[in-house]
């Protein structure tokens, strides 16, 4: 079982000891320590409240909902949202930061605090360190009787969908005019009610959906990779849709399943979403370091500046604040569309992308045929414990002097149009090694190499 303590935000598994797990004392205290720092701020006292549908959710909720009120806070609960839904709302309700109660892709047993400042964006490094000195120092202080917080509900949903319908690129009646025939795969979490009420609201014709009850018994691993998607794949060929959609458990990453079941690729969602913005609001680009290189390929083919950042979300919104992008993300399916807000929201790639998809007039699978076919490889260094992994990456820097190299965040290395990605995981001894080509065998055989460096560097 585990308790991982990050400046953005607190994971745990469910069940287990005190500041071992995710437990409700460990709960009671991040979220304490989360609102002491925003009435530190004094940027007001309100937090925007939400969570996915993961079986622990009420639990932690609650948990969270009345310490906050505890410590004299107004909590804006918003119930089951996603979690654009929830960075979004603190924006609108102007509040002084937000809660979002999610473990994202991970399994049942996990869940988690997302911390949002009062912009609706995960806080930064600086502001995570001193919530969690906050916590570790136990200075908090709990408000009187007379003056405990409020709290009041809010269904958001709406108004995050009206918001998508207002954008300019959103092309409702192209979308309309194509009769789409769409499957929903949402593994029984907020997306579920989300998702489809979105393609209804955009015109979409039929929606079919599998596993859309908000109930947190996820069907299948809800990490929305091809190897857990072979029911939609089914479902989308043998009832003839256009389209098959599938989200994570709260909503930030976005997968697609072309007409003839084939994936159309996590990495390929931002590459084609972008290459639609490119064309009507032509400006630069942002992904991480270990994003599919078809995203730079495409934003320098339309003469625009393309920007790779560290790995992470906060990284990724740093840039594209820098540089004034049009759009950015991961390549995991996260779309950033900074004309809407700052944070991944699979919503809003939904839209984009039906809008891409009407008005090319083409099926989804010739539309990916068009982009560069790049494949990947991801892979781990397992290391015994006390391994001085970054001496360990300064080694293999050293090996592959010769060629380009990146070590913005870890160590990536550029081979004549191919390139290898290592990054060392700031919870476990391993490094974590992601390699591209246009080849699936080369990029194995790359990944493959790294491990063998690795393996021969650590027995000198």
């Amino acid at each position: 079982m585990t308790l991982i303590k990050s400046i953005s935000g607190i994971r745990g598994t469910i069940g287990g000891a005190q500041d071992e797990n995710l437990s409700p004392i460990d709960v009671v205290k991040f979220a304490s320590a989360f609102g002491t720092w925003i009435l530190q701020k004094g940027q007001g006292n309100e937090v925007v409240l939400g969570r996915d549908a993961r079986i622990s959710g009420p639990m932690v909720y609650e948990l969270i909902a009345q310490t906050l009120v505890g410590l004299g806070i107004d909590v804006i609960d918003l119930g089951l949202a996603t979690t654009p839904t929830v960075e979004m709302a603190v924006v609108d309700a102007q509040a002084a930061g937000g809660i979002i109660v999610t473990a994202s892709h991970n399994p049942k047993q996990w869940n988690a605090l997302k911390l949002l400042n009062h912009r609706g964006e995960f806080i930064s490094g600086a502001d995570g360190e001193q919530v969690l000195a906050i916590a570790e120092s136990g200075a908090i202080e709990f408000a009187s009787v007379d003056q405990l917080g409020q709290r009041r509900c809010w269904d958001y949903l709406p108004t995050h969908i009206e918001k998508i319908l207002a954008l300019p690129l959103v092309n409702k009646e192209a979308i309309a005019e194509r009769k789409f025939k769409i499957a929903v795969d949402a593994v029984n979490s907020v997306g579920g009610f989300a998702v489809p009420a979105l393609l209804k609201a955009l015109g979409v014709e039929e929606v079919l959906e599998l596993n859309c009850e908000p109930s947190g018994h996820f069907a299948h691993n809800p990490e929305p990779l091809a190897e857990h998607l072979g029911e939609i794949a089914s479902l989308v060929k043998s009832q003839k849709c256009h389209l098959g959609i599938v989200v994570d458990p709260d909503v930030d990453r976005l997968a697609l399943v072309q007409d003839d079941g084939e994936m159309f690729g996590e990495e390929y969602t931002l590459v084609a979403c972008s290459d639609y913005v490119l064309k009507h609001t032509p400006g630069p680009t942002v992904s991480n370091l270990s994003s599919t290189r078809a995203l730079r390929e495409l934003t320098e083919k339309a003469g625009q500046l393309y920007t790779a950042s560290a790995v992470g979300e906060v990284n990724v919104v740093v840039a594209m604040k820098e540089t004034g992008a049009v759009i950015g993300g991961e390549g995991n399916g996260g779309i950033i569309y900074p004309e809407l807000h700052y944070g991944r929201d699979a919503l809003v790639g939904i839209a984009l992308f039906l809008s891409h998809l009407a008005e090319s007039g083409m099926k989804s699978s010739a539309l990916r045929a068009q982009y560069p076919q790049y494949v990947m490889s991801k892979n781990k260094a397992e290391l015994q414990p006390g391994t001085d992994v970054d001496a360990l990456l300064v080694k293999l820097q050293d090996k592959y002097k010769k060629h380009p190299i990146n070590t913005d965040d870890g160590v990536k290395i550029d081979f004549d149009g191919d390139w290898v990605h290592l990054r060392k995981s700031n919870t476990e001894p391993i490094i974590r090694i992601y390699a591209e080509s246009a080849n699936q065998t080369t990029a194995d055989n790359l990944t493959r190499k790294i491990l063998q460096d690795i393996g021969d560097l650590l027995n000198l």
